[in-house]
């Protein structure tokens, strides 16, 4: 087989809403070029689909040269005539009838998902040589990937297919090999334990449902509905920055709580210099000092106050003037004075400004705050001036009325820039959006408050727990990766650590540990001494010793030499001394109920491409560095991918023995 170049992978990644697409491999590893809904049309033969909505539209056409007066002979006169015409046209902002092939990461519709998977690789049109790498779900069976396995090759004649789990490819893309995975979605939640590469199935978290994206819109439309909320609204509403999930712990903003805030602090801080001198005036008084006189104290102890600080800002030092005058640097001098004075004044002045300046209260202390929703309208019903036709005039937040820009939408005009001008030109044909402000209350902040985060949580426990090495779940516990699009809302990762700590974080001190390694049939020892451990008769060892006999390794180096000294028996009790010793070891080397800690990995930053678009999507960037290993490095030596060969001699089944 020839070797495979960068520009011909082909790296998929299908989701429940967006599926994204590449073809080649960058020298660095971008997002992906190409994102398109998760979503197909019924087209009007049965069984085919089309990716965008197509509508009928009439138009009436002019014909011409149509004879009204028919007489031999006479004047003909030639009137236009006008007849009906059906065209189709491209609809690519419509979601009606639209149907989603992958719902919580399970395949629902075949026929949909085989259409979509043909209609990315029809866009991106690879070369014949072309290998192939599909990211999959982890709610995917074995026979699912077998049914996928046979159509990449029977339909796109592959040379190479390669499946890889999207909990491995994001601890590719984070270079770590032990991690456990959190990966929040649009209707669901997968945690699975990745050990060494490996990936741990038993006690896997999988497509936990209700705990995605969605979730929280309709947490939110169940609280704001009342209110007149739409979805759509709830949508914008989470992916603002006004929307926030608080930890546990943190209260909800209150009414009077807005007016506790000190809106000037130069005002609280005069309030407390005059209660001081107030303070002193009475204590001086008491003491029979000049404050005895009648409204004498507050100016004397004033006029002191300021004459000190004016002492201080004048007092530049002891200064030798003759030594100064001799130097010849008096000019240098002087003007280092008062550039010294100057940089005084300016301190004083910035102090003075910042004080006086209102505080501005962050997010998660106020009560209320205001949407800006972007409402996309239909140009029928908005007059010629971008305004409503039925409706007076909406001012955006500047106070003008402004038309928005239409943004991009997902789909094929991703691939290059001609295409996104034709998708905007054809969007703002049909639609336009108005903005509005909206003021939203504390109902912003419960977005997650329906047991979301302590089923994550719970299930993140539960999968950890199955691991069968207890060495490893501390570990585990420290490598915790957070990402999908669900996870963006903000303050949703600090609230599940906040969570997660609460509920099952357990402190390191002194005491813990110490009881943590007691044997299990001794109970807590107490200050009365009731329970204390008290020595319990062994069995005799084999060389009359009692309980553990004598020491296990003493015992093999001394009869190592000479095997007749050791005693009948000897050797099958140092057998199961050494198994109970290191039983005892793995049960007690680590906490393996419950954490120590809990940390969160932080994505390495030499991919400068991804430091803007963030680190929801990290799985696709592990499929491009997967793809480099398995493709291009190691050439199949490691069985990663499955050539048109070996499929032809094993067939679909044969994808279980191949992949990472």
């Amino acid at each position: 087989m020839p070797p495979f170049k960068d520009e011909h992978v082909l790296i998929i990644a299908p989701g429940s809403q967006t599926t994204l697409a590449q073809l080649g491999l960058p020298e660095s590893f971008t997002p992906a070029r190409l994102r398109i809904s998760t979503r197909m049309f019924p087209a009007e033969k049965a069984g085919e689909w089309e990716p965008l909505k197509v509508r009928e539209k009439k138009v009436r056409k002019v014909v011409a040269g149509v004879a009204t007066n028919g007489a031999d002979g006479g004047d003909v006169e030639m009137d236009d005539a006008q007849e009906e015409e059906t065209i189709y046209e491209e609809d690519p902002s419509a979601d009606e009838g639209a149907v989603y092939p992958l719902q919580d990461g399970r395949v629902t519709n075949w026929s949909c998902f085989f259409a979509l998977l043909t209609h990315v690789y029809n866009t991106l049109s690879p070369p014949f040589h072309t290998p192939i790498l599909l990211i999959a779900q982890p709610a995917w069976t074995e026979q699912d990937h077998e049914t996928l396995t046979q159509f990449f090759f029977e339909k796109f004649k592959t040379p190479a297919f390669c499946l890889m789990d999207s909990a491995l490819a994001v601890c590719y893309a984070y270079g770590v090999p032990t991690a456990t995975i959190v990966d929040v979605g649009y209707s669901k939640c997968d945690v699975t334990a990745v050990n060494d590469f490996l990936i741990n199935h038993l006690g896997r978290g999988i497509a936990i449902s209700g705990c995605g994206g969605e979730g929280m819109t309709q947490r939110l439309l169940e609280l704001l509905e009342s209110k007149g909320f739409t979805r759509d609204m709830c949508e914008q509403l989470k992916k603002s920055n006004i929307c926030e999930v608080l930890s546990p712990s943190t209260p909800l903003p209150e009414e009077g709580d807005s007016g506790k805030a000190t809106t000037n602090p130069a005002a609280f801080t005069s309030t407390i210099t005059n209660g001081t001198l107030a303070a002193a005036r009475g204590s001086i008084a008491s003491q029979g000092g000049f404050a005895s006189v009648a409204g004498a104290g507050p100016a004397i102890l004033e006029d002191d106050l300021d004459g000190n600080m004016k002492d201080d800002e004048n007092d530049d030092g002891v200064l030798d003037v003759a030594s100064i005058v001799a130097s010849g640097k008096t000019s240098e001098f002087l003007a280092k004075k008062e550039r010294e004075k100057a940089e005084k004044a300016a301190a004083k002045k910035a102090a003075a400004d910042a004080a006086a300046a209102p505080r501005r209260l962050p997010n998660s202390q106020r009560v209320k705050a205001t949407l800006h929703y972007d409402e996309r309208r239909s140009l029928d019903d908005l007059n010629g001036n971008g305004k409503r036709a039925n409706e007076p005039e909406i001012a955006a937040e500047g106070g003008d009325s402004k038309r928005q820009r239409t943004p991009e939408l997902i789909g094929e005009g991703d691939i290059s820039s001609i295409s996104r001008k034709e998708e905007r030109r054809r969007n703002r044909g049909t639609s336009m959006f108005v903005r509005k402000d909206i003021e939203v209350g504390i109902e912003r902040f419960r977005a997650a408050d329906a047991g979301i985060l302590d089923q994550v949580a719970d299930s993140i426990h539960r999968c950890l727990l199955s691991v069968p090495e207890v060495g490893k779940r501390s570990e585990l516990w420290d490598s915790l990766i957070i990402l999908g699009n669900g996870s963006k809302v903000k303050g949703f990762k600090d609230a599940l650590i906040a969570t997660l700590t609460s509920k099952y974080l357990i402190s390191p001190s002194s005491a813990t540990i110490f009881t943590s390694e007691l044997p299990s049939n001794f109970s807590t020892p107490l200050a009365t001494g009731a329970n204390t451990p008290q020595p319990q008769s062994q069995p005799q060892g084999p060389l009359g010793h009692h309980g553990p006999g004598v020491n296990p390794l003493l015992l093999a180096a001394t009869t190592a030499s000479n095997p007749t000294l050791a005693p009948p028996g000897a050797h099958q009790h140092l057998h199961s001394q050494l198994q109970l010793q290191q039983y005892h070891q793995q049960q007690h080397s680590s906490h393996g109920q419950s954490p120590t800690s809990v940390k969160v990995v932080k994505m390495p930053e030499y991919f400068s491409e991804w430091k803007d678009v963030g680190t929801e999507e990290a799985a696709f960037l592990g499929a491009q560095v997967a793809a480099k290993v398995v493709f291009i490095v190691d050439q199949g030596l490691s069985k990663g991918f499955m050539s048109r060969s070996e499929y032809n001699d094993l067939g679909p089944q044969g994808i279980h023995e191949y992949g990472l």
